[in-house]
């Protein structure tokens, strides 16, 4: 049903009469304007209707209709059974007893705990098994590497002072082979010539002779050797000092002296072609060990001076006094054969 306000035309005010024109008026005149009418207010709606009440019914065909009472199309009801008519509820299953929701329950729990310290107990074994192992190794290799080796074949001897080393210099110590083989790829140095002289004077010249006669000097074993490029000629040797305290004395004073032009080291001439390297400019180097002063005269062969910062002079001095006279002569002699065991 629809509800809403009439709008027929019957309900409309009369249209008010339309007023006749004055002719004498101009064309511009207005005919004149009365009381406009009020417009009609529309009536107050209607209350509405409740379902309850009768809503005329939809002509058809057959004629009119008698109007039909709205209502509500309820269920069909069934009989409500008496409590004693019900019947009774069939029995329901046990219900099942719910699972603790915790994953580690206390008896799970106890036994990670276990397993885990079965486990580090296992681990445990097992490393101190193979440490033994590795150690009882060990200490048999050593065992028999101790064994095998036997007792040392030589020991330190102490060259600090003559005293203790009371055994003089000889040719055959400074120079055992003859012609000296540093670089198994190069050619040797050849030995041209050797001296042991008991006054250390004739190596020397001006106070450095002064030095030596004061620090106890004995003796001093040299040699005069050509290069193996044929360019150099050298003198190279050992004085023997009292102790290494006045060797080291030596060692700290003869650079002064030279500076000072109050000293040098000289030269020994073997034969003819070698006379450069006793009366042309030289480099020297000098180094002590033990009670012993070694000391290395560089010349050239031509007679030509050697520069201070030559390659190959620098290189024979390595050669000389570090790899010969201290490697090879030097530390030789700072050993000495071990005693024999007495059998036990």
């Amino acid at each position: 049903m629809t509800y809403g306000y009439e709008s027929g035309a019957e309900n409309w005010p009369p249209r008010p009469a339309r007023q006749p024109r004055d002719p004498s008026a101009g064309p511009d005149a207005r005919p004149p304007v009365g009381p406009r009418p009020q417009p009609q207010r529309r009536p107050a709606p209607q209350a509405r209707p409740q379902l309850t009440e009768l809503i005329p019914a939809i002509p058809s065909a057959a004629g009119p209709s008698r109007p039909t009472r709205l209502r509500s199309q309820p269920g069909r009801r069934r009989p409500h059974p008496s409590p004693g008519d019900r019947p009774p509820d069939p029995p329901q299953p046990p219900r099942p007893v719910p699972r603790s929701t915790s994953v580690w329950s206390s008896t799970r729990l106890w036994q990670v705990v276990i397993s885990g310290v079965s486990v580090l107990l296992m681990l445990g074994v097992c490393g101190l098994s193979s440490f033994f192992i590795v150690e009882d190794e060990r200490s048999g290799r050593v065992a028999a590497g101790i064994a095998a080796a036997g007792a040392p074949t030589a020991v330190p001897r102490d060259i600090s002072s003559r005293t203790d080393d009371p055994q003089p210099l000889t040719v055959a110590e400074i120079f055992p082979t003859g012609d000296i083989l540093i670089d198994p790829a190069e050619p040797p140095y050849q030995l041209l010539k050797t001296q042991v002289e008991q006054q250390c004077r004739v190596a020397v010249a001006g106070d450095l002779g002064d030095l030596l006669d004061e620090l106890g000097c004995s003796e001093v074993a040299r040699g005069t050797l050509r290069s193996p490029t044929r360019e150099y000629l050298i003198t190279t040797g050992v004085f023997n000092l009292a102790e290494s305290t006045g060797a080291e004395r030596a060692h700290s004073q003869i650079k002064p002296l030279l500076d000072d032009e109050k000293g040098r080291f000289q030269g020994m001439i073997a034969d003819a072609g070698t006379e450069a390297i006793a009366l042309s400019a030289a480099q020297v180097g000098w180094h002590s060990f033990g009670h012993f002063l070694m000391y290395c005269v560089i010349a050239r062969a031509d007679g030509a001076p050697v520069p201070d910062d030559d390659p190959h002079a620098r290189r024979i001095l390595f050669d000389m006094l570090q790899l010969h006279l201290q490697v090879n002569v030097l530390e030789k002699r700072a050993v000495q054969p071990a005693p024999a065991r007495s059998a036990a």
